[in-house]
């Protein structure tokens, strides 16, 4: 995006009268639940959905509240230990599958993302989360928390080397279960999987950094620059270099 296009964005949405538009757009889906909190933990803003799955009967009724007085206790301590990384990281947390209580009292799982918010000094002040309900995987038991969790540490982990079959052992499961886990939630294999954590890190350090790619490279999870360049050409198209050029206006330090 070149400065003038840059330039254009900003004005406009600088003419927006309030941000809560968004909050109205999220009110019209109800598989999917959308909020704000700040760096404390406080619910700023939430969609309709997410209102109802926290048996509340209006919006006012969650803003200024945390996660500990809207849900379950293992629920909340979850969602906290998320947040916590996501503020002492700056990373987005992607596709995490998190375990959510239905109105009718029924358990079922859930696709979270949750992207830090900053402010005008580049600060992490809070944070935006959309979460998407999973109902058939759920139903046909295909998700468990001991699935959950190696998902959470595949996330958490993708920088380092990841064998499948000590995921699936993680999973309690064998490498085939594991893997056709995978496919039937997220549309792809395990490997596939790994690669789009570490392909998204990478992105977001070409886009919002200065770093050599040799180190993001590190820093993503792949073995030199070699391979961050081979795979990351093979899944979008551009060199790191090219995507880089393509993110980041001219001059921008």
């Amino acid at each position: 995006m070149n400065n003038e296009l840059a330039r254009w964005r900003e004005a406009f949405m600088a003419r927006v009268a309030s941000p809560w538009y968004v909050e109205t757009l999220f009110d019209r889906l109800p598989d999917i639940v959308f909020s704000v909190k700040d760096k404390q933990g406080r619910y700023v803003s939430m969609s309709e959905a997410a209102v109802v799955r926290c048996g509340l009967k209006r919006k006012q009724d969650a803003i200024g509240k945390t996660a500990f007085e809207l849900f379950p206790r293992p629920m909340a301590e979850r969602y906290v230990r998320q947040d916590e990384r996501l503020f002492n990281t700056g990373k987005p947390i992607v596709d995490n599958l998190d375990l959510t209580v239905y109105r009718d009292g029924s358990a079922g799982w859930c696709l979270t993302t949750k992207e830090p918010l900053y402010d005008n000094q580049g600060r992490v002040v809070g944070l935006a989360c959309i979460s998407k309900d999973l109902i058939e995987p759920s139903r046909a038991g295909l998700i468990d928390t001991g699935f959950a969790d190696t998902v959470d540490y595949m996330l958490e982990n993708y920088d380092q080397p990841l064998r499948m079959e000590d995921l699936a052992r993680r999973a309690g499961l064998s490498q085939a279960q594991f893997e056709r886990r995978m496919k039937k939630i997220f549309h792809l294999s395990a490997g596939q999987y790994l690669i789009k954590a570490r392909i998204d890190h990478a992105a977001r350090l070409l886009a919002s950094t200065a770093l050599p790619i040799a180190d993001i490279a590190q820093h993503a999870g792949f073995s030199d620059q070699s391979a961050l360049s081979r795979q990351f050409r093979q899944v979008t198209g551009f060199a790191p270099r090219q995507y880089r050029q393509l993110m980041r206006p001219e001059g921008m330090e």
